[in-house]
């Protein structure tokens, strides 16, 4: 494994996706603190380089944390596979406020050194479509499946897309932030 490689490699990848500059948002003046009230100091953003993130893995159990397309995920994999890393865990989150979900991929090497990767893909809700990791990684099918389950998320191209853990005739997603229970 050759951590440099991987970095390099993904760094390319995630560029390719995203927008060279970050986007400014400004504070408008009606938002603005009154003078000599005590103004509330924000959390610096971690930068983002061309979509990738060097983390500190005491702090955050992560060494790298990629943001990518959809498009790009099944490359990513393939990466990552080439240089040894294993496929741990898929889930979902639900950022319902802005309309999408993330599918979030976690990799290690443990061969030696430990070394953790994480890939991260935000989708639309209403198109909730990514390629499926399967061909990849074959442990990737019980991890979309239960995704899939949980999320609504379609793996596209998965061998046996169906419900894992729910009853087989279930069409509700438990873990979307809008599911109000049966």
């Amino acid at each position: 494994m050759n951590k440099a490689t991987i970095i390099t490699e993904l760094r390319a990848l995630a560029a390719e996706g995203m927008p060279d500059e970050p986007e400014v948002v400004e504070t408008p003046a009606s938002e603005e603190p009154e003078e000599g009230a005590k103004k509330k100091k924000p959390a610096p953003p971690e930068p983002r380089k061309n979509g990738l993130l060097e983390l500190d893995y005491v702090r955050r159990g992560v060494h790298v944390d990629v943001q990518m397309a959809a498009d790009q995920v099944v490359r990513g994999a393939e990466i990552l596979d080439a240089e040894g890393l294993q496929l741990e865990a898929i889930t979902g989150v639900d950022w319902i406020k802005e309309n999408e979900l993330e599918v979030v991929y976690d990799f290690s090497y443990t061969g030696g050194e430990c070394f953790r990767v994480v890939l991260r893909v935000r989708i639309p809700r209403d198109e909730a479509n990514i390629p499926t990791l399967n061909d990849v990684f074959p442990s990737a099918n019980w991890h979309e499946r239960e995704t899939y389950d949980f999320f609504g998320i379609n793996f596209e191209g998965h061998p046996q897309l169906e419900n894992l853990l729910l009853p087989e005739d279930s069409d509700f997603h438990p873990l979307l932030k809008d599911f109000k229970g049966l």
